[in-house]
């Protein structure tokens, strides 16, 4: 009975995490498109949102990434 209270526990604090993390994704793009600091396709969009949903439900420390790369 322990366990499954335990499992059950485990699952509401990750849903709850998610949920989280999703709004303040979904807030960052609202922020981004209101600003108009930077105009995202819908393919760097999606590589935002899943950068921003690893760093915030990932269960370890990001580590800062360098990209010298052009945007386009």
């Amino acid at each position: 009975m322990l366990q499954r209270q335990q499992a059950s526990a485990i699952i509401d604090a990750r849903k709850m995490i998610v949920d989280g993390a999703v709004g303040m994704v979904e807030m960052a793009l609202e922020r981004l498109n209101e600003s108009g600091v930077v105009e995202l396709d819908e393919e760097r969009k999606a590589a935002m949102v899943s950068n921003l949903l690893v760093v915030l439900c990932g269960n370890k420390d990001a580590q800062p990434v360098v990209n010298s790369g052009s945007l386009y």
